[in-house]
């Protein structure tokens, strides 16, 4: 009997110290967060919104878009492209694949980063359906695995993230899991490029771990990119003497940055997919990360339900400060004022956060230029 349970505490061992799994941990040793403090001060503001739940128990609402007309979009888990108006959002069509980020474009067309197939393109009248084309499907002679987020410049230009180029969301088991996966292991194989005009597809910056939401700025001058494994923001410049350079934007956040919305008056909202984790103490330990993942889903690292969204400035001022600590929506993913009304959209939750503009705490007064 011994024998047997040495020979069983032996197999266990080798297991968890030598079985082959998908993750390759780097060594990371990230800041301390500064956690619920100073402009991230805890609150509940979000709880005065309206949980607006999608129709027959569809999940995931991950963006919304407003299109020129004023109608506005949203998509789910299973690829189905909804109008939101009134009471409830109305299904037009199924796109199929995982759509993530959505934007109107300045032809009136809708782009869409789809996890699964690329950068896409949809037209059609807002009682569906339309047609739907493939923009990019690969960048550089490789495939575009996981577009994630996109902004659209005036001249048609399409700005996009692609998270990771080592783990494709769509045989990963689906982006919450691959984003899990990529960011405990620290890979910074996620980058951003564009697609001009003309169809010339370049990358402009790479090296991040878990590129997520990107936004341009009012002028068109910088793009803003969100590194969600870093927990923090970069300023890629776009034009002048700096073109081409990255600048540490927002660091140290107090959790992963998911979408990036730019409202278009100089001023940004960031959602967080989820406050740091507690498991970031492992990170310079590549050895017991590998460990923790041949443990199994129960024991591994996963977002926390505690929603929370900021809006800031050009100069990186935060303006505003959202939380919901109850979690009700889920993985908060993008937020955005759309006329009187602001929206709190999610990735795996039933619905999204609808209210007034009105019932938002105000824009915090800003200390006077010396």
């Amino acid at each position: 009997m011994k024998k047997i349970l040495l020979a069983g505490l032996a197999l266990g061992l080798g297991y968890l110290a030598f079985w082959p799994v998908p993750v390759d941990p780097e060594v990371y040793e990230p800041l301390k967060g500064p956690g619920f403090t100073g402009d991230f001060e805890a609150n509940d503001a979000m709880a005065a919104l309206d949980h607006v739940l999608l129709p027959e128990g569809a999940i995931g609402p991950e963006d919304l878009a407003v299109m020129p007309d004023g109608t506005i979009y949203t998509t789910d888990l299973a690829g189905g492209l909804y109008r939101i108006e009134g009471a409830a959002p109305k299904k037009i069509e199924d796109l199929g694949g995982r759509p993530l980020g959505l934007k109107a474009g300045p032809d009136g067309a809708l782009y869409i980063a789809d996890s699964y197939r690329g950068i896409l393109r949809w037209t059609g009248p807002s009682t569906g359906p339309g047609e739907l084309e493939t923009l990019v499907s690969e960048v550089d002679g490789t495939p575009l695995v996981y577009a994630n987020q996109l902004d659209i410049a005036r001249d048609g230009t399409i700005y996009f993230s692609n998270s990771s180029d080592r783990f494709d969301p769509e045989t990963m088991g689906g982006t919450k899991p691959t984003s899990v996966l990529t960011i405990w292991e620290q890979s910074n194989s996620g980058y951003v490029a564009r697609r001009l005009p003309d169809g010339t597809v370049e990358k402009l910056a790479t090296g991040f771990v878990y590129t997520n939401g990107v936004a341009l700025s009012q002028d068109e001058d910088f793009l803003l990119i969100n590194e969600t494994g870093r927990a923090q923001v970069h300023k890629l410049w776009l034009t002048g003497e700096k073109a081409g350079e990255i600048e540490l934007f927002l660091g140290n956040l107090p959790g992963y940055p998911d979408n990036l919305e730019a409202q278009g008056d100089g001023t940004f909202w960031l959602a967080f997919a989820s406050p740091r984790v507690p498991a970031e103490v492992l990170m310079p330990y590549p050895f017991f990360r590998k460990v923790i993942w041949r443990l199994g889903s129960l024991v591994r690292p996963a977002p926390i339900h505690r929603g929370m969204v900021i809006q800031f400035d050009e100069s990186g001022t935060i303006l505003r400060n959202l939380q919901d600590p109850s979690g009700r929506f889920g993985v908060t993913t993008s937020a955005l004022v759309v006329g009187d009304q602001f929206y709190v959209m999610a990735l795996d939750g039933p619905g999204f956060g609808r209210g007034d503009v009105s019932d938002l705490p105000a824009i915090q007064p800003q200390p006077p230029e010396r």
